[in-house]
């Protein structure tokens, strides 16, 4: 996989796509199909290698998405307060989890990963009181981090040992030990606040790694992508020319980055071959 890109490398542009609603959850099927959410559209959408669009499914607001390995798209839906799974065909299947776990009420469940063994790790965005669960192959659910000032992007690192986490409203990037966990989220880098200082001005928001461990990190009020080197300390900056940049997802010799110029719109879908 092609993932060590240089941002100058961005000027390939292949694609920018104009929508009519904000698109988020950016995934790729393994015959080359790209996928989006747009939340208050209702729909996730297909990509086709033509770049044509079509609804391939609906929910009542659609955010973070996946694909497992037997193809289906597990989908974290805000307004109905749990992850939906449908089937490679975009047929709703079941509630992949919904309703508590633990003490704590499942709420606004905002982003999703593959923990790499048929379960998935999910954040539930909310402010100060906001929680990172891991639900298992079987169905199993359990609370990996709470506390959080709206959790949001999640990505687990290729040797599923890290799991990342954007703290949205505390700007910074968190991150849990999977193999010493403690309960806890160790901070693995602040970010550039916005000159204005306003909370929302910032906002990191979809996370992706690439093959060389370096985190890249779709900053919604910024505008733009930083990739941040494994240590945490180097960054580097691009401008996404979407004022509100919502996630970025790497597949092979292609990034999609997604967000919009408001919500609930227009939303944007920028494909680049690089």
């Amino acid at each position: 996989m092609k993932h060590n890109i240089r941002f100058q490398e961005f000027k390939g542009d292949t694609q920018c796509l104009q929508l009519p609603f904000y698109t988020e959850g950016p995934v790729a099927d393994a015959g080359g199909n790209l996928y989006v959410t747009n939340l208050q559209g209702g729909q996730i959408l297909r990509i086709g290698k033509d770049g044509t669009v079509d609804e391939w499914a609906r929910s009542s607001c659609p955010n973070g998405q996946m694909i497992a390995a037997n193809g289906d798209h597990l989908i974290c839906d805000s307004v109905e307060a749990c992850v939906k799974r449908f089937d490679q065909h975009g047929r709703f299947r079941a509630a992949a989890i919904a309703g508590r776990v633990g003490h704590y009420n499942i709420t606004c469940p905002n982003d999703l990963v593959s923990d790499g063994n048929g379960g998935f790790f999910f954040t539930d965005s909310v402010r100060h009181t906001g929680v990172v669960v891991h639900v298992d192959r079987s169905g199993s659910a359990r609370l990996i981090a709470e506390q959080l000032d709206y959790p949001n992007g999640i990505v687990l690192d290729h040797k599923r040992r890290r799991l990342y986490i954007a703290e949205s409203y505390q700007n910074r990037i968190v991150m849990i030990n999977l193999q010493q966990h403690t309960g806890a989220a160790d901070v693995f880098c602040n970010l550039p606040q916005h000159p204005s200082l306003q909370e929302t001005a910032n906002l990191p928001d979809g996370l992706a790694l690439d093959s060389y461990g370096n985190l890249w990190v779709a900053h919604y009020g910024m505008s733009c992508i930083w990739k941040i080197d494994p240590g945490g300390s180097h960054q580097e900056k691009m401008d996404t020319d979407i004022l509100l940049t919502s996630n970025v997802f790497l597949n092979n010799d292609r990034v999609l980055i997604t967000g919009g110029q408001a919500e609930p719109g227009p939303g944007y879908v920028r494909i680049i071959q690089t």
